[in-house]
């Protein structure tokens, strides 16, 4: 046994308390670099992100360096940075690479490829896709506490109304642990940010997506009981309030407020908004050059009004199609003449519908018949509005409302059958809706987005994996199933036929030329992909 000396006992004393003192303090050096500071790009950056995004021989992709993680202090990029600004582009473009973690310009995923059938492929692919809990590092990321699945390609962070139908496929395959993570996740930001973002990126705190919670949730109880609804009770309605917002301060003079319509019979609508008037960050040279084709076609219009109307269409999920578009006298869609926010979209009002119903289901859950019935009113009172407003009867299908010229827009669209989906159409109605889906929109690799050829990703030739879900179920709710499955086999077939020639899932599909890839839009067609696994799964499992 070793022997120590009072004075060496002391000795050894001092040295570990000032070895545990350094500790602590090594300690609280990296928690005050991994402050994170949740703005926007433009106020992270200032100068250096106006000069980046308006300079098109940097990157091709306008998404890219917005995306960048600066590895230094931002005060210092920005004083290096105007040293070398004058330099040229070379200079800037190594000025970047020395001061941030570029990410790749991604069209497919940085995985080896192999013959594996394609369910087992997706198998794979969720691993592929899956992101651990963030870290809190600078940039644009909103860090998440749990794991998620983001889409792939150039979308490296999750997405709202993605991820919906990406659970589809999740829970064919037994993965209800990243069921779970992901809708906490979304309880995280509705709870931090009072709302979902379009995806957890500071660019998106503007705006939302199309509102799929409630049936994330929908998903979750199937898998673990109707408590997860009053569970996530205060969500729900925390998501319903950020909707609504204004909808008290609305009048007869004064029928518009945010994201929601005052109509002549007091009714109350929702549209697509974003409380921004600028550029998107990310689609930044694409937005002004867009703003300026449409002042100089439409002296009345101003560029703010532009840009709001491509956010509004951004928080569609549907950015962007002719459904947002004034045809001009030749029936030509022009992305300058959009107006989004101008729209009543039958898609958007018949989610919130679902909303309002599943509110007052956890309501009546939680044994509170008085708000289950006050919500439950909400939602007869919407379904009646969907009713009078959307149903066009001379088409024989349900269109979005232009609420400024008091008509509905002349698009035909998938948007349409969400009414079907979420069975607010009459059994006739449905019938009618499946003969113009029969005649309009049905192609041999399945639904087409609208009929339109307007060189809109979401137009035709595209099929979009989201939008054959809602056909294939809102037909079978009606059983009209010989088109719901007519439906299903040709999106299937068509998704193994690409899977074999590339063993690739992609983002979208040409629908109307299987020999073509899909295309349009402002980046090209991306590969991984998170709601087209999701779909393939669950619709080869009905």
């Amino acid at each position: 046994m070793i022997r120590c000396s009072p004075k060496s006992v002391y000795v050894l004393l001092a040295f570990l308390i000032f070895i545990s003192c350094k500790e602590e303090t090594k300690q609280e050096i990296p928690k005050e670099e991994k402050e994170v500071l949740i703005l926007p790009p433009e106020e992270l950056y200032g100068d250096l992100f106006y000069d980046i995004q308006q300079n098109e021989n940097l990157f091709s992709d306008s998404k890219t360096f917005v995306d960048a993680v600066p590895e230094k202090s931002l005060d210092s990029i920005k004083s290096e940075y105007e040293k070398i600004k004058d330099q040229g582009d070379k200079a800037i473009l190594k000025f970047i690479k020395d001061n941030f973690q570029v990410p790749g310009e991604e069209t497919s995923q940085a995985y080896k490829t192999d013959s594996s059938d394609i369910a087992t492929h997706i198998k794979k692919l969720w691993f592929v896709l899956k992101r651990p809990a963030d870290d809190e590092v600078s940039g644009t990321l909103i860090p998440l506490p749990n794991s998620y699945i983001i889409p792939g390609g150039r979308f490296r962070e999750i997405y709202y109304w993605d991820s919906y139908f990406t659970m589809l496929g999740l829970q064919v395959d037994g993965e209800v642990e990243t069921i779970q993570n992901m809708i906490d996740n979304f309880s995280y930001l509705i709870n931090e940010f009072g709302f979902i973002p379009n995806g957890n990126r500071t660019y998106y705190l503007s705006r939302s997506q199309p509102p799929f919670y409630a049936l994330m949730l929908d998903i979750l109880a199937e898998e673990k009981g109707d408590t997860i609804y009053t569970k996530y009770l205060p969500e729900l309605e925390k998501e319903y309030q950020f909707w609504m917002e204004g909808q008290q301060n609305l009048s007869e003079a004064d029928s518009v407020l945010n994201r929601v319509v005052r109509m002549p019979d007091g009714s109350i609508l929702n549209r697509y908004y974003d409380n921004k008037i600028t550029p998107r960050p990310e689609s930044y040279r694409e937005d002004v050059k867009t703003a300026q084709e449409a002042v100089k076609e439409n002296k009345e219009r101003t560029e703010d009004e532009v840009y709001q109307d491509l956010r509004a269409a951004a928080e569609s999920g549907w950015d962007f199609s002719s459904r947002w578009i004034q045809p001009d006298k030749n029936g030509n869609f022009n992305l300058s003449a959009i107006h989004t926010t101008s729209i009543l979209p039958v898609d958007l009002n018949s989610l919130l519908y679902h909303l309002e119903k599943t509110i007052a289901k956890a309501y009546l859950i939680s044994e509170n018949p008085d708000k289950a019935k006050a919500y439950k009113e909400l939602a007869e009172s919407r379904a009646a509005a969907i009713e009078k407003y959307f149903w066009d009867a001379d088409t024989g299908f349900y269109m979005d409302y232009d609420f400024k010229a008091g008509e509905h827009t002349p698009v035909i669209s998938v948007a349409g059958v969400y009414p079907l989906f979420f069975e607010i159409a009459t059994k006739e109605q449905a019938k009618k809706e499946a003969k113009v889906i029969q005649s309009q929109l049905l192609k041999d690799g399945g639904v087409v987005s609208t009929p339109n050829h307007s060189g809109q990703q979401w137009d035709a030739p595209n099929g979009w994996a989201p939008l054959q879900w809602i056909a294939y179920k809102g037909l079978q709710n009606y059983q009209i199933s010989d088109l719901a499955n007519t439906i299903k086999k040709r999106w299937t077939s068509l998704n193994e036929k690409v899977y074999k020639n590339t063993y690739k899932m992609t983002e979208k599909y040409n629908v109307e030329d299987l020999s073509k890839e899909s295309g349009g839009g402002e980046y090209p067609t991306q590969d991984g992909f998170g709601w087209s696994n999701g779909v393939y799964k669950k619709l080869t499992s009905e």
